[in-house]
């Protein structure tokens, strides 16, 4: 058995230095443009790309795999039942055996060009993570599609370097280069939720870790369209307080507690336009509790439980049985902050214990019953 393996070992051959990470959904008319851009910048390299698809149902899995049966640095990956772009480069980069992973779109978006630039600043031992920036000297931010993206972008930006051990002139970045081995490190302690995956390696890293940019340009988008929009940003603003938080708060918890502001916020607005219009107070708070709740429930099924979406028949029987949920919460929150307010007389402690009770009845019942794993 050993004489036979010696004599097929000079059909092995090694396998790539770099594994090109590629999070993807409905980007069927990108594959094929990208593993020839791929091709070109990284010509002289032993590289593979791993396309990371959440099912996506314009089929690009299926593309990806027909470049595959004939292009052996071309693999694909597709999730069935899980969502996101930060779990889907987790198990990507995870599966890689190359010494260097390096994440992009697929959405042709960033300049591969500069990926050998990436490349070679962490191979150097220059940088723990090499960053493709649109934000520093020769960098170009042109192709967000248009002023709210760019004011999306830039408030993010804001926000995570307020947090961030490092100074970074792009965090909102999704186009770096690091070891694969560091990434198993860090791997175990990030949040794998959200579209910011570098903002949580940033924070989740055990050692701060040396970062390195370079001037990247980002073009506009050609086939496909853009997912960032507000729930996306939602969901950062959600990673960064779970990070603050150290994670002794559920990241989804957080997330629930966020949507219910804006539900708090809902209520308000409607029951002081109710009242405008004539309607008494029961009747303005009563119309103003269920526009609250139809609010919060396509939050949280958006937002919030975005990889247990509910759609079509489920979603309608998910809705009512949510406003049955948030009504037994909101009289547990009025039952514990009369029960408190008469122990101690306090009306804030009394209101705080009430919500806090409604919040946590509403999450636990949400997460079991109406968006089950």
């Amino acid at each position: 058995m050993i004489a036979a393996a010696a004599e097929k070992a000079p059909d092995v051959r090694p396998g790539p230095d770099i594994s090109i990470i590629v999070p993807c959904y409905n980007e069927v008319g990108n594959v094929g443009p990208l593993v020839a851009a791929l091709e070109r910048a990284l010509d002289g390299r032993r590289w593979e790309v791993i396309f990371v698809d959440d099912n996506s149902p314009d089929g690009t899995t299926a593309a990806v795999h027909a470049i595959a049966r004939t292009d052996s640095r071309v693999r694909g990956l597709c999730r069935i039942g899980r969502r996101g772009l930060s779990s889907a480069v987790i198990e990507g980069a995870l599966s890689s055996s190359a010494q260097i992973v390096a994440v992009m779109d697929g959405d042709m978006q960033h300049d591969e060009s500069r990926l050998g630039a990436l490349i070679d600043a962490v191979q150097s031992g220059d940088c723990d993570i090499a960053v493709g920036s649109r934000h520093v000297e020769g960098g170009d931010n042109s192709g967000l599609a248009n002023a709210w993206r760019h004011t999306l972008s830039d408030g993010g930006i804001k926000l995570a370097q307020m947090l961030l051990p490092v100074r970074l002139g792009d965090p909102m970045s999704g186009f770096f280069a690091l070891r694969q081995d560091l990434f198993a490190r860090i791997a175990p302690h990030l949040s794998g939720t959200g579209f910011k995956i570098l903002v949580d390696l940033l924070l989740s890293s055990p050692q701060p870790l040396q970062v390195q940019e370079i001037a990247c340009g980002f073009r506009a988008r050609v086939a496909g369209e853009s997912k960032l929009d507000a729930l996306v940003m939602l969901q950062f603003v959600a990673l960064l307080l779970d990070k603050l938080c150290r994670g002794w708060l559920p990241l989804r918890f957080v997330a629930f507690a966020l949507v219910g502001v804006v539900g708090i916020g809902t209520n308000l607005l409607v029951m002081h336009c109710a009242r405008a219009l004539g309607a008494d107070f029961p009747l303005a708070q009563g119309i103003g509790t269920v526009v609250a709740m139809i609010v919060n429930f396509q939050l949280d099924n958006n937002f919030t439980y975005r990889d247990r979406r509910l759609r079509g028949v489920r979603c309608v029987w998910g809705l009512l049985l949510f406003m049955v949920v948030c009504s037994v919460g909101a009289l547990a929150n009025v039952g514990v902050a009369d029960m408190v307010y008469h122990q101690s007389r306090a009306f804030n402690e009394a209101s705080v214990a009430g919500a806090l009770i409604a919040v946590v009845w509403n999450y636990a019942m949400s997460s079991t019953i109406i968006w089950r794993p």
